[in-house]
């Protein structure tokens, strides 16, 4: 090891030293590096050591002792970046002395980068920080999978709501937090997918070697249905639009043009915040389509779907004062909400008595119901919808419509018929019944009887008189006139 202080030239080309001490040590392949070290003689000592100590410990292939993590995890990012670069700490190593909140930090930049939207952006990182703290992890070494496991499975669901207090003739607003208790399953899954995601990135970054959570199973939600949605039958839409017309003015979208929002939702299957990207220039009613670009959909792909000739023609009315950037409709945030105002002025039930939800979305779940009952083909659907798996399509986003199942039913073949067999040996009497001889039969019976026994009879006469001519020659010539006979 070996303290010194570089000398430099100043402009007047006048030689002086540098006020930091630097380091110069052999790493583990025999090169000699230089690292700056502090302006005091015995800390660069100091640092010299710990060099020299990593190097032994490389060399043996053993892994640091505690003293030597400990200040590993506290070493500035530029000499920690430059020792893994040269091969002295390994990844992990690396990850474990920078604080988790940098690494997110990073992470969520990666994923403007790529274009995700910020609303994604800023839900799935607020999702990772909230699992960190609630485990207490601070470096990557701190992750646990059962801590995080256990963590996720117990977190609950809070709301923010304003409280109005009068002091002395004054209203006083306070924000507080209420506890909407235990979250569902699925949202858990949401949270262990997010930190599921934050650690592969770490791998693919190779920040890390490896995932601590890979492992880690989806909690089961096969019977949760607190936030299930539900498909409006076709019915209760139309009811739904004919009351929402004559409505008040709600979250600042007067009846017709939430009128018009719902019915372009069922009949496009449009997410929220595609309606509410539409503009007048986003409709094309020469070829009836209507397009979200890029950057509005939940692909990142342009969606171009047809609509309805008769929708089209109301819909080219409804815009016709709007300039061609102006916004279609003016959605607002709590488009649930909203709708559930409308859903109970039409008496429609927000919850059925399964628990299951009607809100905005389910407006896109009744596309796929509505599509799939018309007897539109799985693949089709699947494009209208722009799912990637078609098993997402058929699994969630079709429901049974009330009556389907017993008209399925219904179309099933009736067994209490008597199959052909029984049938043919009906008709010929062959179905192995005896009629008792005591037994007096009515007319109709007697007179079936007796059309029976002719037939037997002009059967027997004629099976007679083959037997009878066989007997006079056993290969008899037909003359022209029987043999028109038994042509004919």
């Amino acid at each position: 090891m070996r303290i010194y202080k570089p000398m430099y030239k100043e402009k007047n080309k006048q030689a002086k030293r540098l006020k930091k001490w630097y380091v110069e040590i052999r790493d583990h392949m025999k090169i000699a590096r230089a690292f700056p070290g502090f302006p005091d003689k015995k800390q660069s000592a100091k640092l010299g050591e710990k060099l020299e100590k990593l190097v032994v410990y490389k060399l043996n292939n053993e892994p640091p002792d505690q003293d030597l993590s400990v200040w590993l995890e506290q070493i500035p990012a530029k000499l920690r970046d430059r020792l893994v670069k040269i091969g002295l700490i390994d990844l992990k190593r690396a990850a474990a002395g920078k604080l988790l909140s940098e690494h997110l930090e990073d992470f969520k930049k990666s994923l403007l980068a790529k274009r995700r939207t910020k609303k994604h952006v800023n839900q799935t990182t607020s999702r990772i920080q909230r699992v960190i703290e609630e485990c207490g992890f601070v470096n990557w070494s701190d992750i646990s999978a059962s801590k995080v496991l256990e963590t996720v499975a117990k977190l609950r669901d809070y709301a923010v709501i304003v409280k109005v207090k009068k002091v002395n003739g004054k209203k006083f607003k306070k924000k507080v937090l209420k506890d909407l208790g235990q979250i569902a399953p699925k949202t858990a899954n949401y949270y262990l997918k997010a930190m599921k995601q934050f650690c592969n990135w770490m791998v693919e970054d190779k920040r890390a070697s490896e995932s601590p959570v890979e492992h880690l199973q989806s909690i089961d939600s096969g019977t949760d249905i607190r936030h299930e949605r539900r498909t409006l039958e076709p019915d209760q839409l139309r009811f739904l639009l004919e009351t929402t017309r004559t409505q008040p003015k709600r979250f600042g979208m007067t009846g017709p043009e939430r009128v018009m929002l719902y019915r372009l939702a069922v009949e496009t299957g449009f997410r929220a915040n595609e309606l509410r990207s539409l503009k007048r220039s986003s409709f094309d009613f020469s070829n009836c389509t209507v397009t979200v670009k890029i950057g509005h959909t939940k692909n990142k792909k342009e969606a171009v779907l047809p609509l309805k000739k008769e929708t089209a023609v109301v819909l080219q009315q409804f815009l016709a004062g709007k300039m061609p950037n102006a916004k279609a409709f003016k959605v607002p945030a709590k488009t649930a909400d909203m709708l559930k105002e409308d859903l109970a002025a039409a008496k429609i039930p927000y919850v059925d008595d399964a628990g299951r939800y009607a809100d905005f979305h389910a407006l896109r779940h009744s596309t796929g119901s509505l599509l799939a009952a018309a007897g539109v083909h799985p693949k089709t659907i699947q494009i209208i919808m722009r799912h990637s798996d078609i098993n997402l399509t058929m699994s969630r986003y079709t429901h049974i419509f009330q009556g389907q199942e017993s008209e399925a039913i219904a179309k099933l073949p009736d067994l209490s018929q008597p199959s052909r067999e029984k049938q043919k040996a009906v008709a010929t009497g062959t179905d192995g019944k005896t009629i008792p001889s005591n037994i007096p039969f009515s007319g109709v019976q007697q007179r079936v009887l007796a059309g029976s026994n002719e037939k037997q009879n002009r059967v027997n006469d004629i099976e007679n008189a083959v037997l009878q001519r066989g007997r006079r020659d056993s290969n008899p010539q037909p003359s022209d006139r029987q043999s028109d006979a038994l042509t004919n």
